[in-house]
């Protein structure tokens, strides 16, 4: 009886170490949730460089001059440019720019496309009061005549070129880019091109904040040539001559104030001759009286 109660102690004393080891590492590391790896911060956003409407895959072959570019619909597929779509169907000019894309050869075309909300800044009813020839050459001064990437609008030379033609003075398309910003000014509208609508090898759409308007539209604001007052009117009376006679020169004046002077002197002698017959006839008389 006394040796089982030894084993038995003996027993406990063996595992009770065991015991308040476990316990104890187990309170000094408990369980918890996988630690997971902290997240490496998001960089801030750039400005958007995309185009809203991406290229087809025939822009990316080799050739694309027999490819059919539907600029109609590419801005249709961009939103917000009924009015601009509906301007070059009206004026025949989005024919002209669809064939000339699929002609062409070398450089491009680029059109800077003002949206619905860039055409509700207009003046109420302005583009009524345009002729069919100004609404066209309205649109035609929204194209350039060559393709310009989003990196190169610091390549051109002010007056930029557009199918409107050469008016220096009247038509008048000036374009500055600096910072990654190009800011375009016609000497009535200034404005930024906004966003990338599309772009191929020959093509680039932009999206500008205004309509692009003429300084030729506003012809009061044109800087005018200065004009010559008129010559003031000369009376007749003093335009004519005066007779000689009444401007005499020196030698005749000279030769009237020799003449004046001798009459004078001759009519005084003949006084003082008269006076000096009477004197000496009173004497005379007084001598004979004697």
């Amino acid at each position: 009886m006394m040796s089982q109660t030894l084993l038995s102690i003996s027993l406990t004393l063996l595992v009770l170490p065991l015991f308040y080891s476990t316990t104890t590492l187990a309170a000094l590391s408990p369980l918890g949730a996988p630690v997971q790896p902290t997240p490496a911060p998001t960089p801030p956003a750039a400005a958007p460089t995309t185009p809203l409407v991406p290229t087809s895959p025939g822009d990316n072959s080799p050739d694309t001059t027999t490819t059919s570019i539907d600029i109609a619909g590419i801005l249709r597929k961009a939103n917000s440019f009924n009015i601009f779509i509906r301007l070059l169907k009206t004026t025949q000019l989005i024919n002209q720019l669809n064939s000339q894309l699929v002609t062409i050869k070398s450089g491009g075309l680029t059109i800077l496309a003002p949206d619905d909300s860039a055409f509700s800044e207009l003046k109420p009813g302005f583009l009524n009061t345009l002729s069919d020839t100004q609404k066209q050459e309205l649109l035609q001064f929204h194209v350039i005549t060559d393709y310009v990437s989003s990196s190169n609008f610091d390549t051109l030379t002010n007056p930029v070129r557009t199918l409107a033609g050469t008016k220096p003075g009247k038509v008048e398309l000036n374009v500055i880019s600096y910072g990654g910003s190009v800011n375009i000014s016609t000497g009535e509208v200034n404005t930024t091109i906004n966003g990338i609508i599309y772009t191929d090898k020959h093509l680039a759409i932009y999206k500008v904040g205004k309509v692009l308007l003429p300084l030729e539209f506003f012809p009061s604001k044109i800087a005018k040539a200065p004009t010559l007052a008129p010559a003031p009117a000369i009376d007749a009376a003093a335009k004519a001559p005066k007779p000689d006679k009444e401007k005499p020169s020196s030698s005749e004046g000279s030769s009237e104030s020799s003449q004046v002077v001798p009459t004078e002197t001759s009519g005084a002698i003949s006084i003082c001759g008269t006076l000096v017959s009477l004197v000496l006839g009173v004497v005379l008389i007084a001598v004979l009286t004697t």
